[in-house]
């Protein structure tokens, strides 16, 4: 084995993907597209992805699937990413990232994927009959993200785990190969609600898959509907504090302050300065009116773009050649570098 050079200066890279499982919620706009969006005016390249391999880890109608892919796709654009700046395509369009992935099969360890909690929260008891897709997962989502040679990767606290591993792929393929191919890719998590919860119960983290719709907003919800959700949301009898921490014990009123915070691009201390004090009463208006403000443009926007197809298409098609105009190179290193005659 030869010795590693000296560390690699890697390009400055954004890599992010959300699965089109259905339905967009305010936790994904909040949580990632909307960082999604100003990471494009920093000094990144960005890269998004639909991550529709990821998706069939588990069963997908496939009519669903494409329309969701679809969706999604759509949600990206009208939240605010823009095809001319960013590289948007969808997963399976770019067959680098299945390629790389074998590679990773081949350096993670079995020991490293049972210690995943996310695979043991969607397999549950029934673990045997779980797909192998579904346990090879974080293999996969190391390749989506090293494919690129990806430097940073806005993530949601429940994917944390899931990039140390990528960490720890990366770290062991430069190990066992005497290279500093790959970079160890750092996660950007930050923001007022990096973790939407749900409007029904604080505790639990807003989702599309909660059988109670009023639990969560979703992206292609009117004016009406949110405004009824923020209404009906659960709350506890005592006025607002005035300051973070007496917010600690409180999970649905904390969940609501974080929400407007992160809509109104304030600080929790910020609004609470402005909000302390007052009940639900006079807070939930302030929240609905703020809310309709900036989600009724994202909708509409995603309503147009869905009732278009062709330009979804052409959109994902052109994103796909740009990223296979980065991927293919550093697939084709990583095969000379493993040994693998092509």
């Amino acid at each position: 084995m030869s010795e590693a050079p000296a560390s690699t200066a890697f390009t400055p890279r954004v890599f992010s993907g959300i699965q089109p499982s259905g339905g967009l919620t305010l936790g994904n706009y909040l949580g990632a597209l909307k960082r999604f969006v100003t990471m494009q005016d920093e000094a990144y390249q960005t890269v998004y992805c639909m991550v529709d391999m990821h998706a069939i880890t588990v069963w997908q109608d496939p009519a669903k699937l494409t329309a969701a892919t679809r969706e999604l796709c759509a949600g990206f654009i009208a939240s605010g990413i823009d095809p001319e700046r960013s590289i948007l395509f969808n997963q399976s369009q770019v067959p680098e990232h299945a390629q790389l992935a074998w590679i990773f099969n081949c350096v993670a360890r079995m020991g490293w994927m049972k210690r995943m909690t996310q695979f043991k929260d969607k397999a549950g008891k029934n673990a045997e009959n779980a797909s192998l897709g579904l346990f090879a997962y974080p293999a996969l989502m190391a390749a989506d993200i090293l494919v690129y040679h990806a430097t940073h990767v806005p993530v949601g606290e429940d994917q944390k785990q899931h990039l140390e591993l990528t960490r720890d792929i990366a770290t062991k393929f430069n190990h066992d190969y005497g290279v500093d191919f790959f970079p160890l890719t750092e996660p950007v998590i930050e923001g007022a609600a990096t973790r939407v919860m749900s409007l029904r119960d604080g505790s639990k983290k807003m989702s599309k898959s909660d059988p109670s719709d009023m639990s969560r907003i979703n992206m292609t919800d009117d004016a009406d509907t949110i405004a009824a959700k923020i209404r009906k949301a659960r709350t506890d009898p005592d006025a607002l504090p005035s300051e973070a921490d007496g917010l600690a014990e409180r999970p649905e009123a904390r969940n609501l302050v974080n929400i407007y915070a992160a809509l109104a691009d304030m600080t929790v201390d910020a609004v609470l300065r402005d909000v302390g004090g007052k009940p639900f009463s006079e807070f939930k208006p302030m929240l609905s009116e703020l809310a309709v403000s900036k989600l009724s443009p994202i909708s509409a926007e995603m309503a147009r773009l869905v009732a278009a197809p062709d330009e979804i298409d052409r959109i994902l098609s052109r994103g796909a050649e740009q990223a296979r105009d980065i991927a293919r190179p550093i697939v084709e290193k990583t095969y000379d570098i493993v040994g693998m005659v092509r």
